[in-house]
């Protein structure tokens, strides 16, 4: 059978494409589960008062910079490089003011983990999402990846660090707690083990139902967290600044993607098939071109040899 060059093209084109859109198996990753001996935080907004002693403690038991021009910059509405943990204020339309305690949420399958090139973030400690300074490159994937927009990058340092809360690792490895549960007057945020956590938070919600949203964020929003948030009725956990989030992981996505199209390498051969068909062609319609310019040149000095034999004279 006659094969021409278009006729391979399209079926080479054809096989690439079926290749990557039916690689089998096509199916999604599995999901990961909260750690055996995950801990965790419960923060109860309808108990915050706003004191912000939570915040200082954390920038004391974890010694960070003040920024040079404010002193209250750990405070702002965003995390920061000067700050792992925050309070932020929400206010109704109606004057209603509820507060909002952000960090790192610790989550099950983090975006961060699986972003990192270097694997400088890992789960440890309880679940704990830490962070190793000796296997970052700076290259802030991390702060692209994170739906909650945790990771902080120290542009003004001379040895830049990535910020973000820990669960104070180093403190619980002593046997305590994270600064900002042990300090908090209200106990609007509490420490313990994961499990004991989400089952207080469901008490509540059963005891009180009038006072909270009905749901607990980060049971399964993003895959699970274990950072987990009451809000009171009427305050969506969207205002207080929460993402809305289905309950896949952020990572399982792009991972499922990956793990598709390159599974046996049958996109990469594909490709680079269809790449070396389209440099082979190239290259025969060059040999055209020349073959086609010598044999014009050797047609015209022909010409130009008969011409002058014609006229009795030398070529």
């Amino acid at each position: 059978m006659n094969l021409d060059r278009r006729s391979a093209l399209k079926m080479l084109l054809a096989t690439g494409a079926g290749a990557v859109a039916a690689p089998a198996p096509a199916e999604a990753r599995e999901p990961k589960t909260v750690p055996e001996d995950a801990l965790g935080l419960l923060y109860d907004s309808t108990l915050c008062i706003g004191c912000q002693a939570c915040t200082e403690a954390c920038r004391r038991a974890n010694h960070m910079r003040y920024s040079e021009d404010d002193v209250l910059h750990y405070t702002n509405d965003r995390l920061s490089e000067y700050s792992k943990s925050i309070i932020k204020k929400y206010e109704s339309p109606a004057g209603e003011v509820a507060f909002m305690k952000m960090q790192c949420m610790h989550c099950v399958d983090p975006a961060c983990a699986s972003a990192c090139m270097l694997g400088s973030f890992q789960k440890r400690i309880g679940g704990a999402v830490t962070w190793n300074p000796e296997k970052c490159v700076g290259c802030r994937y991390c702060q692209v990846a994170c739906p909650f927009g945790v990771p902080q990058f120290e542009w003004d340092a001379a040895v830049p660090h990535m910020i973000k809360c820990e669960l104070c690792a180093h403190l619980v490895q002593e046997g305590g707690m994270p600064a900002c549960a042990d300090v908090c007057p209200r106990e609007a945020v509490i420490y313990g083990r994961y499990d004991d956590l989400l089952a207080e938070a469901h008490r509540r919600l059963e005891e009180d139902p009038d006072r909270y949203e009905p749901k607990v964020y980060g049971e399964f929003e993003g895959g699970g967290t274990q950072v987990l948030y009451l809000s009171a009725r009427g305050v969506p956990f969207t205002a207080l600044g929460l993402p809305d989030l289905g309950e896949r992981s952020v990572p399982s996505i792009p991972e499922t993607v990956q793990h598709t199209l390159y599974q046996g390498f049958v996109a990469p051969v594909a490709l680079y098939g269809i790449l070396g068909l389209t440099v082979w062609k190239n290259r025969k319609e060059l040999m055209k071109d020349d073959y086609e310019i010598q044999l014009g040149t050797e047609m015209k000095k022909k010409h130009r040899e008969e011409d002058a034999r014609e006229r009795g004279g030398e070529p």
